[in-house]
Formats: C-alpha cells, sequence, structure tokens
C-alpha cells in the first residue's frame, strides 16, 4: 500500500521514555530508566500510532495525555480491554485519551468487537450478486459510513438489534464520491471492496483515496477480468460495463483481495486467485462462509 512510515510511533515512544537504536535495518528499543507519562499531540490520528502508546503509557509512571487520537471503534475496544485488565484510560472515541499508569495488568476474560470491514465485505457480497444476505454481530454504530453507500447503489438496508440485512436490485447503481477518511468517515479498508461493486454498476463512480498513497493495487488485477477504471493519482474513476468475465488474477493485499473474491462472484466463467495469504490475514475460511451463501468457490 505504499510507504507506511513509523515516525510517529517512534517519536511518541521515544517521548514516553523509550530508547530507540537503529542497527541494520532493525530497532532495538530499551526502557532501563523507565517509563514516564507525557503530553504527546499526533500529527494525524494513527491508529497504529494510538494504539501503541496507549499499551505504552499504562504502566508507565503518571499521566499520559494523548492528542488527535485515532477514533475508530477498535481504540474503544482496546480501551475497554486494557481497563479489564486493570489499566486506568479514558477518553477513547474521542480525540482525547488519558492514561494513568498503574504499576502492573492483570489477565482477564474479554470478548473482540465485531469486525466492522467484514461485515462489509459479506454485505458487498450479497450486493454484487443480486442477492439478499443477513449478517449478524455487525453494529449499525460502527458502520454509518458504509451503510449509506450500499443505499446510493440501490440496496435496501435493514438494521435489527445486531443484524444488518441487504437487499440487492438487479443492478446496482454508481457511487457519486467516495472519499476515503479517518473515522468516523468512509473507510479505507472498505474502499476496494465498494470498488468490486462500482465495476457492474449502471453508471460512474469515483473514489478519492486520503489515507493510503499506493491503495489501488487490485485496480489492475480488476482490470484483468473486464472492469473499466482510470487512475489518476488519488483519485480512481470506475465506468461501470455489464458483465465482469472470468481471469487468473492475484491477491494484491487483504482489502484488494477481498474485492477479486466479489468480482470473481459476479464473473462469467471460474476466477483463479493466488496469494490467499493476503486475504487470511484479515477473513477467517472467507470460502467456506460463501459456499455456505450459495457461492461456487473452493480453495486448492
Amino acid at each position: 500500500m505504499g510507504p507506511r512510515p513509523i515516525d510517529l510511533h517512534l517519536a511518541a515512544l521515544k517521548k514516553l521514555g523509550v530508547k530507540i537504536t537503529e542497527d541494520h535495518g532493525y530497532l532495538n528499543c530499551s526502557c532501563e530508566d523507565g517509563l514516564y507519562g507525557t503530553e504527546i499531540s499526533l500529527s494525524f490520528p494513527s491508529v497504529g500510532a494510538t494504539q501503541n502508546v496507549m499499551l505504552t503509557a499504562c504502566c508507565a509512571q503518571g499521566e499520559t495525555i494523548l492528542n488527535n487520537a485515532a477514533r475508530e471503534p477498535e481504540i474503544v475496544d482496546l480501551q475497554n480491554f486494557l481497563n479489564a485488565c486493570g489499566a486506568k484510560v479514558s477518553g477513547a472515541g474521542e480525540s482525547t485519551i488519558a492514561i494513568q499508569g498503574v504499576p502492573e495488568l492483570s489477565g482477564c476474560s474479554y470478548t473482540v468487537m465485531p469486525d466492522r470491514i467484514v461485515a462489509a465485505t459479506y454485505l458487498a457480497a450479497g450486493a454484487i450478486t443480486g442477492g439478499n444476505i443477513v449478517v449478524h454481530r455487525a453494529l449499525q454504530q460502527h458502520l454509518t459510513a458504509v451503510l449509506p453507500a450500499f443505499e446510493e447503489m440501490g440496496c435496501r438496508i435493514r438494521v435489527h438489534g445486531d443484524s444488518v440485512s441487504l437487499w440487492a436490485p438487479r443492478r446496482l447503481k454508481p457511487l457519486y464520491l467516495v472519499r476515503t477518511m479517518p473515522y468516523p468517515g468512509f473507510p479505507t479498508d472498505a474502499q476496494a471492496p465498494m470498488m468490486a461493486l462500482a465495476t457492474v454498476a449502471k453508471g460512474t463512480s469515483v473514489f478519492v483515496e486520503n489515507i493510503f498513497e499506493s491503495r489501488y493495487k487490485h485496480v489492475e488485477e480488476l482490470a484483468r477480468m473486464g472492469a473499466n477504471i482510470k487512475v489518476q493519482g488519488r483519485v480512481a474513476v470506475v465506468e461501470g460495463v455489464g458483465t465482469l468475465h472470468s481471469a487468473k488474477v492475484c491477491s494484491t493485499d487483504l482489502r484488494g483481495g477481498a474485492a477479486l473474491v466479489l468480482a470473481g462472484l459476479a464473473a462469467q466463467g471460474t476466477t483463479q486467485l493466488t496469494d490467499l495469504k493476503h486475504i487470511d490475514r484479515g477473513y477467517d475460511a472467507l470460502e467456506q462462509s460463501l459456499s455456505r451463501l450459495g457461492a461456487k468457490i473452493t480453495r486448492e
């Protein structure tokens, strides 16, 4: 996905008292003098940097204040988990998080939140095949930026408790404009799956990727299947086609691989997808779940 610098992570850790030296491509981290609470302001609300600060500051002496923190639901879930282990973290879900250091953490029993991107992917599977689907343990408040996109494409959505139902039209409508943004904006991880839907929509869809510089690697693979996509910098313009055709394609990354699976569900003929290791990073037995929904998909 292009450059993914860790300078925010390293700068934040150093402010907490971590000594970091580089040795032939390796980073050696130590804190012989202990960790100390401080005030940290991130130049970008990075999810990974926010999580690293929360984890490191839990047992630091004193209080740590993190400004411009990421606000994703996963940050709130990490706070809840750490507090269940004895930490004192507050403010997750807002732009400022406070961490009061404690001497030590303990174990706990904890249930991780549902994966909102996996939920969006299964909803997309129902949409691209013109079917209907019910996804359980999908929390509406975590999908507020994604569900309107499905509705814009002509899908009917109904939320009941922690389940989301989707009914797709015969042919999807285009997406006028999708801009990926930090939460609560449209998630960058949902960009590739939604682009797969746009390839068979009736009309032109526009995507603007604002999080990662090179998150359009799946475009070339979709083009092998007959998709009509033009990329200029951070902007991708998708002109929907009547049908995609089968091809041998390669999974370029986690969500790009999911997009190719979705495209394969809608394509004529048999699509072969390689490099499944990327998909397996974020989906548990994806082919088995899709098979139970009626897809003709096997792993070889």
